[in-house]
């Protein structure tokens, strides 16, 4: 995938060159860029971001924000009900 079709409206482009960007900023950020784009596309658009951008700069926080994106989703837990309130007596 070509760089400009990773990041069609330099999005992250841009973000890498903001001064003093924070980690939220750089979420939300990654969050419009993902809604962008077609949902079968995103994963192939981080891997040419990151190897465009990330690799000179590991350190900025968009950096991990994208490769966050690419990370494996935890897989859901059960969080309780009523089940875990109600004990046997």
């Amino acid at each position: 995938m070509q760089l400009d079709e990773a990041d069609p409206k330099g999005l992250v482009r841009e973000s890498y060159a903001i001064e003093g960007i924070s980690a939220g900023e750089c979420r939300s950020i990654f969050v419009d860029w993902a809604l962008s784009l077609p949902s079968d596309r995103v994963a192939e658009a981080l891997r040419t971001l990151l190897e465009a951008y990330a690799a000179a700069r590991p350190e900025h926080p968009m950096s991990e924000v994208l490769a966050g994106g690419l990370a494996a989703a935890p897989s859901p837990r059960r969080r309780g009900g009523r089940a875990a309130r109600v004990t046997e007596a």
